[in-house]
């Protein structure tokens, strides 16, 4: 699990998706917090955890059999969350759940 996180290549479990997410909105509810105080931290914090996120998304979506631009679809990441991977190898690489 998070074997190249910030790698768009590949396919992912909807665990690891699932905890990405989850880590994304803990750190954005602190960076909230911190804001006022920080703003520096902010931007130096946003871009690499914004990069994680689409490279996991996109990895999602190649777990799916699509392309990773369909994450940018509204309310696509419930669908990411929730399917079931596509079963055996496709395009993407190999089944991250070993079945095939």
């Amino acid at each position: 699990m998070f074997q190249n996180p910030f790698s768009f290549e590949g396919r992912i479990r909807r665990t690891e998706f699932g905890i990405t997410f989850i880590l994304y909105w803990i750190a954005s509810v602190l960076l909230n917090v911190f804001v006022e105080s920080a703003p520096f931290i902010v931007i130096v914090v946003v871009i690499p955890l914004s990069w994680l996120c689409l490279a996991q998304g996109a990895k999602r979506c190649h777990d799916l059999g699509n392309s990773g631009w369909y994450q940018l679809i509204p309310f696509y990441f419930l669908w990411l969350i929730f399917a079931d991977s596509v079963p055996g190898s496709n395009e993407y690489g190999p089944n991250p759940k070993g079945i095939s």
